[in-house]
């Protein structure tokens, strides 16, 4: 997968979680986690693009961790909508698998810099 493709696959990812909180329920705690996926599920995309740019390879190696934290956060929030049935877990399981796997990918990219970094 190429920078490009990345960047739009965290882009789509993105959109979901605004479609999914714009439907969480309008209650004290649904208003408290749309808060935090709204944050800690778009910014993914924004840091990436920003790693896309960056000045060095150790640059790109920190925005890239900032990417896999934030896919993190948003994994265990998802898991805790997903555990307090606010929303069907069957209208969750694909966002969350997505969430997996970009942050398996991401993890990957970072392994492969710091080697890079390592062997320079």
């Amino acid at each position: 997968m190429n920078r490009d493709e990345l960047k739009m696959r965290l882009k789509q990812f993105a959109l979901r979680v605004i479609k999914l909180v714009d439907n969480m329920p309008k209650t004290r705690s649904g208003h408290a986690l749309a808060n935090q996926i709204i944050r800690s599920g778009t910014s993914p995309y924004a840091n990436y693009c920003a790693a896309c740019i960056a000045k060095s390879e150790k640059d790109f190696l920190n925005k890239l961790k900032m990417v896999e934290e934030e896919l993190d956060e948003t994994a265990h929030w998802l898991e805790l909508v997903i555990d307090s049935e606010m929303i069907e877990r069957n209208r969750l399981e694909s966002l969350h698998e997505e969430n997996l796997e970009l942050l398996k990918i991401i993890t990957r990219s970072i392994i492969t810099m710091r080697e890079k970094i390592n062997k320079s």
